[in-house]
């Protein structure tokens, strides 16, 4: 059931089929694809494909992220295919997977945790930006092979929107899945996207030329 559209996506950059590599980016809870699509001007975006796809009514899930995920259905699973109909895309135009890479913030970026752990490959990075898996706490998941993807989770530690502990989970859930996880944790009640963060994207963008 597609709620999402992927028509509505955004799309900056070379052509899929012209592009060396691609970024997915996934805006959060009542924004935007233009608003996440800025976060492309502090990258190195030089031949890349960047696409940011809409949510419907700027909203992935109507949920809270940790609730039980029946409850966030049928939403999360048409976001979730929105995504996967972009990475086939992208690689079915030549793009490896471990060039493919997909971020989010808040929301989105939730999504794009959730969204590597169900369809495990050798993606080019993985980011959860004030972000962590989908469902409730000690929820059991099917194993997933990220054996070598550079994944990126980090939140404050005060973040109204992310609980602390479900972040920790988070991180040891994806380590268990063989992600290479770097674990940015932030003092202070920001929900926002932090320098640290775009470094951590910029560095392995940069790997990609």
């Amino acid at each position: 059931m597609k709620l999402h559209d992927p028509a509505k996506t955004l799309r900056l950059g070379k052509q899929p089929a012209e592009a060396k590599a691609a970024l997915i980016l996934l805006h959060g809870r009542g924004a935007s694809a233009d608003d996440i699509a800025g976060l492309a001007e502090y990258l190195p975006a030089r031949d890349l494909a960047i696409l940011a796809p809409a949510a419907t009514q700027n909203t992935w899930y109507p949920q809270r992220f940790f609730v039980p995920l029946a409850e966030n259905e049928p939403w999360l699973s048409s976001a979730l295919d929105l995504v996967e109909s972009h990475v086939a895309e992208l690689h079915s135009a030549g793009i490896p997977y471990e060039k493919i890479g997909i971020a989010g913030f808040s929301q989105g970026g939730c999504l794009a945790l959730e969204y590597a752990s169900r369809h495990p490959r050798r993606y080019g990075l993985v980011a959860g930006l004030s972000s962590a898996l989908i469902g409730p706490p000690g929820l059991s998941r099917q194993p997933a092979d990220l054996s070598g993807v550079p994944v990126l989770v980090a939140c404050a530690t005060q973040d109204a929107h992310i609980p602390l502990p479900l972040v920790e989970e988070s991180i040891g859930t994806l380590r268990g899945f063989g992600a290479e996880v770097t674990r940015q944790i932030f003092p202070g009640y920001d929900h926002t996207v932090f320098p640290e963060e775009i470094e951590w994207l910029s560095a392995r963008m940069a790997a990609w030329a």
